[in-house]
């Protein structure tokens, strides 16, 4: 055999090699692992799933962001309707009473974050059983003027309004017209017996989860809005309802992981304990015409108050 034909016969071997243990791989990652779930050699009863973590669904009907507002008096209300929003209780003092804000409990500009405001502007008017009436937008804005920020009304032909309106008019504009609920909004009120709501159990879940953002009193701070005493909602206020605000807690409480607890973490008896807690034991500022609330005697269980309609059903 010539140097050229012994070359060839070395250059054969080796291609025969590589191709060999190629095919050798291929074959080996193709079969399924012992311990993986369902193959032969595992067990498909006690073999652990991959955890799957669960995620947010998307907002069906996002709005265009601020920088897409139009140009003009139109997009100057706009955004000053944003501002009144996120910054009630200093850029509105006037008619404010505590230190509280729109954003308090609607964050992000009230869009895709707690208690969305997305879609709004399309379901009113709407009838409201508190009111025992049909309100309009500017109604249900100055409810929660009157109580959560327990102020006074924002005259509905003033530039106050106009703005806050045009604001909630423009995130909801890729909502459907004539839509009447907003599933994405909903916020789920906690359930249980309220005869076993334990205050005190709820002030040990506060002190460990709470009190870091929102104070020993209360008061808030830097993270953390006031929960109670003068700068907080009045009782007529809807966060004033055991189940409302338990719903809240345990939606969107605490916003950052503490205690062990996480935002999601809290059963609907301990977030019922906490807001009996935040609700029940401490004080917070009246509301003179509470009792005419629910004028049609259908009062939630949960109300914090008698009214003249009679007792709650």
């Amino acid at each position: 055999m010539n140097r050229k034909e012994a070359t060839f016969s070395i250059l054969a071997i080796v291609i025969t090699l590589v191709l060999g243990f190629s095919y050798l791989g291929l074959y080996v990652a193709s079969q399924p692992e012992e311990n993986e779930v369902g193959s032969d050699m595992g067990d498909s009863e006690t073999a652990a799933e991959p955890t799957k973590k669960t995620e947010k669904p998307s907002h069906p009907y996002l709005p265009p962001s601020m920088e897409e507002v139009p140009k003009g008096k139109e997009g100057d209300l706009i955004k000053l309707g944003e501002k009144y929003h996120n910054e009630t209780s200093s850029a509105l003092d006037g008619y404010v009473g505590n230190k509280l804000s729109c954003a308090s409990c609607h964050a992000n500009g009230g869009v895709n974050s707690s208690l969305d405001l997305v879609g709004v502007s399309k379901t009113y008017p709407q009838y409201n059983s508190r009111a025992g009436k049909v309100v309009t937008l500017e109604d249900r804005i100055n409810g929660c003027f009157l109580r959560s920020m327990n102020g006074k009304p924002l005259p509905k032909d003033s530039q106050e309004m106009k703005a806050m309106t045009a604001y909630y008019t423009y995130i909801s504009q890729n909502v459907p017209n004539g839509t009447k609920e907003r599933p994405w909004a909903e916020l789920k009120k906690a359930k249980g017996d309220l005869a076993e709501v334990d205050a005190e159990a709820g002030r040990e879940l506060y002190n460990k989860a709470c009190i870091t953002c929102h104070g020993e009193g209360g008061e808030g701070g830097a993270t953390g809005i006031p929960l109670w005493g003068d700068n907080s909602y009045n009782i007529g206020a809807g966060m004033a309802r055991l189940r409302t605000a338990g719903g809240f807690i345990k939606e969107y409480m605490p916003k950052a992981p503490m205690g062990g607890y996480e935002a999601g973490s809290f059963t609907d008896q301990e977030a019922l304990n906490i807001a009996a807690y935040i609700n029940k034991l401490q004080k917070r500022p009246d509301f003179a015409n509470k009792i005419h609330d629910w004028p049609k005697g259908d009062a939630p269980d949960d109300a914090a108050y008698e009214t003249l309609a009679g007792k709650k059903q």
